[in-house]
């Protein structure tokens, strides 16, 4: 195979590739990664039997790692979505926090509700709730609109369950660190949504929607509160398997040792944690038939299966860039001084920002970087939970930056609030600038601190 900076060159042209693929072709992910991890092994010299071998290996590999997780963290997100206890957990918050303060009680709901739904369908169910809290609460519909948006962002991209988040860690070898990840996401998330707050209510708060005392045809109708999920069936498909996670966590940074540990060690493995989470979550069926038990976790599977593809695909892609000697020659650059410190979070970042505004995708963008810069971490002495966790976030805030005419959630937003494309600019995509800026330089003065 081929060596020294003719690698980088092969890197450059499969990230390239990537890019326009996704972004102009409209290529699929799934197949824009395949095709580029044929396109790096055939340059580099890769001998063909040994490349069919990598690909299938490290897709397989990927599968095993993290597709159980994926799955069973999307099919809790369906039945919360679909059963009303997404809005149980926003009527919460909103009591608790009180509608004197409308846009943090919005901001917060979104967080919450973004860790198991995905934020399009999150927005999608919250935009009525929105909407009459707006009117009560006599605050300017844009600016709700923006802290709902900001907040259900900010734990899209960053906290686990979330499949993105998920799909990035199983990438990089933080697969069994997750409840490491979940702790950084929740640091690096609070100052996130602060800034989203913030630019709600001092920027978009200023931006008038025509006919704002008019419903919209596309809202849905809210759910009588009385017919709502109780409360604690609605929280604990999400708060159980934090806990254990967390739980196990503990348990192996102190080395505990015995079957109580072994046990919570179980329990605590992200794949037992989120299928503990899935009873839960079944509690909330409204009956137990064929609508529910094959239609709402059909159409779970039927979510997950598109990022299952991409994130094996990607792993696919990371297993053939392992192969080859651009991880030396990274690790010689490292060794260098070019990538020392918390300054190894600007690679990740910077790719995942251009993948981002050039596709669209937020999760496409934490899959594919994580697929690129995995190859190159342990050579740049990026081993440790808390290292990997943190290189999670700088991709994540990339995977923030910037949302635009190329994202259905920017779409989603302006419609669902009413904003025309021209205030959605100023409001949304300004703001999800922010968030990936603010998200980065927490993550960067996090690794200072803590590594």
């Amino acid at each position: 195979m081929i060596e020294g900076p003719y690698l980088l060159v092969v890197l450059v042209l499969a990230i390239v590739f990537i890019i326009v693929a996704t972004a102009k072709v409209k290529l699929h992910p799934f197949l824009a990664l395949i095709f580029a991890a044929y396109l790096v092994g055939l340059l580099v010299g890769m001998p063909l039997d040994t490349l069919t071998d990598t690909i299938t290996t490290g897709f397989g590999n990927m599968m095993r790692y993290i597709g159980l997780v994926i799955v069973t963290g999307t099919i809790i997100g369906v039945i919360l979505e679909k059963s009303g206890a997404a809005l149980r957990m926003a009527e919460v918050v909103l009591r608790v926090v009180g509608e004197q303060r409308p846009q943090l009680a919005m901001s917060l709901i979104g967080a919450i509700v973004s860790v198991p739904v995905f934020c399009d369908s999150g927005y999608v169910i919250l935009s009525s709730l929105s909407k009459a809290t707006a009117r009560r609460a006599k605050v300017p519909l844009a600016s709700m609109s923006v802290a709902l948006a900001t907040g259900l962002y900010a734990t899209h991209t960053l906290v686990p369950p979330t499949p993105g988040p998920i799909a990035a860690a199983g990438n990089i070898g933080a697969a069994d660190y997750l409840g490491v990840v979940m702790l950084m996401g929740t640091l690096v998330s609070v100052p996130t949504i602060a800034v989203g707050y913030f630019w709600a209510t001092r920027v978009a708060a200023s931006i008038q929607i025509s006919e704002e005392e008019l419903p919209f045809p596309d809202e849905a109708p809210e759910q009588p509160v009385e017919q709502l999920p109780h409360v604690w069936k609605a929280l604990a498909p999400i708060v159980v398997p934090v806990f254990l996670i967390g739980l196990g966590s503990v348990i192996s940074f102190t080395d505990y040792a015995g079957t109580g540990a072994a046990t919570m060690l179980f329990l605590g493995a992200p794949t037992t944690a989120l299928l503990v989470g899935l009873l839960f979550a079944m509690l909330l069926l409204p009956r137990f038939d064929e609508a529910t038990l094959t239609g709402w976790i059909g159409a779970g599977i039927q979510g997950a299966a598109p990022i299952l593809l991409i994130t094996c695909a990607g792993g696919a892609f990371g297993s053939v860039l392992s192969a080859t000697p651009v991880a030396d020659l990274i690790k010689g650059l490292a060794e260098g001084g070019l990538f020392g410190g918390p300054f190894v979070l600007v690679l990740p970042f910077v790719i995942a920002a251009c993948l981002k505004s050039a596709q669209g995708s937020s999760t496409a963008a934490l899959v594919v970087t994580s697929a690129l810069v995995a190859p190159f971490l342990a050579g740049m002495d990026v081993v440790s939970p808390v290292q990997l966790s943190l290189v999670v976030m700088a991709i994540g805030a990339g995977a923030m930056t910037v949302s635009h005419a190329n994202d259905s959630y920017f779409w989603v937003v302006t419609q669902f609030s009413g904003m025309s494309v021209k205030d959605a600019y100023k409001a949304q995509t300004l703001a999800t600038l922010v968030q990936g800026a603010t998200a980065f330089s927490v993550t960067f003065l996090l690794y200072i601190v803590l590594v």
